[in-house]
C-alpha cells in the first residue's frame, strides 16, 4: 500500500474522474465527465498545486485527495484547499481516507503553508477527527457545506 502522486500514476485519472463525478456531480452543475477529465489533467503538471494523491494497494486504487488553489468561488481569499477526499467502498473504514487527508496536509505544510481549507457537506465529524475546525457554514451550490481549517504546523504522515 502507498500513496504516490497521480502524475506518477496518470492511467489512474479516468477511473478517479469516474468516482469524483459519480460522488460531486451535484456540486458541479452542468460539468460532465470528459469536463471533469479534462479540468483532472492539470493535476499531472509540475508542483503542488493542483496536484491529487492517490493510494494504491497491491496496484489497485483505492482512493484520492488532492490540494487545489481555491475549490470555492464564494472563499477566493483562502489558499489552498484539500479536495476530492474519495475512498473507494470496498476500502473504506480501513484508514485511508485519513492517511490520505494527513498526507496533503503533510505535504502543504513541507510546502511552507501554514493553513489548508475545505468543505464538506457531511463529513464534519471525520476532519475534527484529524484536527480540522469548522470555520463558517453556508449554502454552496444548493446544498449546505461546512467550512473547515487545519493549522499545519508540525503535520506529520501516516
Amino acid at each position: 500500500m502507498s500513496i504516490v502522486d497521480l502524475t506518477a500514476a496518470p492511467h489512474h485519472l479516468p477511473t478517479l474522474a469516474a468516482w469524483h463525478q459519480a460522488e460531486w456531480a451535484y456540486l458541479n452543475p452542468g460539468e460532465t465527465l470528459p469536463m471533469r477529465i479534462a479540468r483532472m489533467q492539470s493535476y499531472l503538471q509540475a508542483g503542488l498545486i493542483p496536484s491529487t494523491f492517490v493510494y494504491e494497494r497491491q496496484g489497485c486504487l483505492a482512493g484520492s485527495a488532492a490540494i487545489v488553489a481555491c475549490d470555492m468561488e464564494t472563499r477566493p481569499q483562502w489558499t489552498p484547499w484539500l479536495a476530492s477526499v474519495f475512498v473507494a467502498p470496498q476500502f473504506r473504514r480501513q484508514g485511508i481516507g485519513g492517511r490520505l487527508v494527513r498526507h496533503v496536509m503533510a505535504q502543504a505544510g513541507a510546502a511552507g503553508y501554514e493553513q489548508l481549507y475545505l468543505f464538506t457537506p457531511d463529513r464534519v465529524a471525520f476532519y475534527e477527527t484529524l484536527g480540522w475546525q469548522p470555520v463558517a457554514e453556508e449554502i454552496y451550490r444548493g446544498s449546505r457545506v461546512s467550512v473547515m481549517r487545519a493549522q499545519l504546523h508540525d503535520i506529520e504522515t501516516a
